[in-house]
């Protein structure tokens, strides 16, 4: 036992949990933290982003890729609020995350202090759970207990408020070494399970659509052999990208507003909806009521709260999907559905993706991304129509290779996240994917990737508009663009360059590639400026509110 400021307690319980990276930006409030950080500069490397809002992203980032729980740093006021939009996007997206700030003296709480504000109010809507500490005899525990909080059953973030006189003042820390996380079992039961199968075995036409939660629980592997052993189509939502092959045979593309017609079609045909680790979200399902309108659908969840919320199901087992997918894989048998198979084999000869293949644009550079990565690569995005072609475009082969804002729709989500991802996986590509509009959020965040030399690339789907929402306004606004258009005299390339990254412009489709290598090769960040047409499109689409299977495309649009 040893006597420790509270200062040098925080810095031990990191070390403790395994923590090697952590990112933020000083103040302060947070500057006895930041002293007692100097010392052990050594152990745990500290990323100093440009903005906070880049290190939430960052630590996301790093907890996507790692699995691990990913650590930001902030201090109080407006760098405790500059942190909100990150913590909520880690929310929505179910992330492992510690959000540490540091607030005024005790004394000075609720006085309206300089740099004073409620972080912990603030946040309680976004966060699994958050503390303030006052007390540093509890200091430690509560680190600890933030820690077990963000990994255990569904992940989240969960934020450490300090007061800063509880960051000096000193107390006695003991180590302690972190307990395992468990998987959550307890509520599986076997009744669950005897209805499940039961509904499996009688079923003729399934389908099995696979959520985020199959990522997070790594089960991967338990998901291939059920999907082989039933034998059925499997699609994925956004979240649920590479926890099931996007090369295999069976995998029929992603669902919803912007799915493939295959997997909007074989969900609404389909009689028995297999669903795995999904929170069944409004992009996913369209007109909730009659979202798979023809099938028993049957959920598995961590989480007993999404039972029911948004759909309503005929049976469900709650615990850990990975726990799941392993006991019903025990207690099968193979079951052949050769004809429905078949059937959704023709739909994948039907309705195809494409595009225009003489021209530089959205799909032909995520196709090239692919072919120049061999699909090993991790892509992180922004959000719009580059997100949706990310999506489409690229065959996720496995799980934690795309990184991107699913449930709060982040613009300038992918740079921050892009650096934690290369931080955490150093051996792997790392893409980012941007359109202009998003770029330009949190573009400064190059100046940080260049600081340390992280050899992100930073892909610019320039289209000089914000894309998505002017999709929106062509088809359903009669072409009023109010406020999208950007083609004004920003300088992509010579604005990373001023940064301190390598940066190309790219206007032919026959430029990208010899680009992309020549980034790939690189030890240090670089830009890629790709000019596309404005008015380049995200196709299938769903109309908000429609039904899955009223996707239509640039060819039904032609028909009418």
């Amino acid at each position: 036992m040893s006597r420790l400021t509270g200062s040098e307690i925080v810095i031990e319980c990191l070390k403790e949990q395994g923590v090697d990276t952590v990112f933020g930006y000083p103040g302060g409030s947070i500057l006895n933290i930041y002293d007692a950080l100097y010392k052990h500069q050594e152990e745990i490397r500290h990323i100093l982003t440009s903005h906070e809002q880049g290190a939430s992203h960052a630590a996301d980032g790093y907890a996507r890729a790692t699995g691990k729980v990913g650590v930001c740093l902030a201090t109080s006021g407006p760098g405790a609020t500059n942190l909100v939009t990150g913590i909520a996007t880690a929310y929505m997206d179910s992330v492992p995350m510690v959000a540490i700030t540091c607030n005024v003296g005790t004394s000075l709480l609720g006085k309206d202090s300089f740099q004073e504000i409620d972080i912990t109010g603030v946040t309680m809507p976004i966060t699994k759970y958050n503390f303030i500490v006052k007390d540093v005899a509890k200091l430690a525990q509560v680190i600890r207990r933030a820690f077990a909080i963000a990994q255990t059953g569904r992940p989240g973030p969960v934020l450490v408020d300090i007061t800063k006189d509880v960051t000096a003042a000193e107390y006695e820390y003991t180590y302690e070494a972190p307990a395992p996380v468990e998987r959550l079992t307890d509520k599986i039961t076997e009744e669950a399970m005897d209805r499940a199968v039961e509904i499996i075995r009688k079923a003729e036409k399934p389908f099995i659509f696979v959520g985020g939660g199959a990522v997070i629980a790594n089960a991967s592997d338990e998901l291939r052999a059920f999907a082989k052993k039933i034998q059925a189509p499997v699609a994925d939502s956004l979240m649920g990208k590479g926890a099931y092959d996007g090369t295999d045979e069976l995998y029929t593309g992603m669902v919803g507003m912007h799915g493939t017609k295959t997997s909007n079609f074989g969900i609404t045909e389909c009689d028995l909806l297999i669903v795995v680790g999904a929170r069944f979200s409004d992009r996913v399902t369209g007109n909730a009521s009659k979202f798979a309108k023809n099938a028993k659908i049957l959920q598995f969840d961590v989480d007993p709260a999404e039972i029911n919320k948004n759909i309503r199901v005929d049976a469900c087992v709650i615990g850990d999907v990975k726990v799941i997918l392993r006991k019903l894989n025990a207690r099968l048998d193979p079951m052949h559905h050769d004809e429905w198979v078949a059937h959704i084999e023709r739909m994948k000869d039907m309705y195809p993706l494409r595009y225009d293949k003489n021209l530089l644009t959205g799909p032909f550079v995520i196709e090239q991304i692919y072919e120049a990565t061999k699909g090993d690569g991790i892509i992180v995005t922004e959000v719009g129509q580059h997100q949706m072609w990310a999506a489409q475009y690229y065959k996720y082969k496995n799980p934690r290779t795309l990184l991107t804002s699913g449930g709060l729709g982040t613009m300038g989500y992918g740079l921050g996240a892009s650096i934690g991802a290369k931080l955490g996986c150093p051996d792997k590509v790392v893409i980012n994917v941007a359109g202009d509009g998003c770029f330009r959020m949190n573009m400064n965040e190059i100046a940080t990737a260049a600081r340390y030399n992280i050899p992100i690339i930073q892909v610019v789907i320039n289209n000089h508009v914000l894309g998505m929402v002017r999709q929106w306004q062509t088809l359903f606004y009669g072409k009023r663009y109010s406020q999208t258009v950007l083609n004004d005299a920003v300088d992509f390339v010579k604005l990373s360059e001023a940064m301190g990254a390598k940066a190309f412009r790219v206007t032919k489709k026959e430029e990208f590639l010899p680009r992309l290598q020549e980034a790939m090769a690189m030890n240090g960040p670089c830009v890629i400026d790709c000019q596309i047409n404005c008015d380049d499109k995200v196709f299938p689409m769903v109309p908000a509110g429609a039904p899955i299977e009223d996707a239509f495309d640039d060819t039904d649009l032609k028909i009418q």
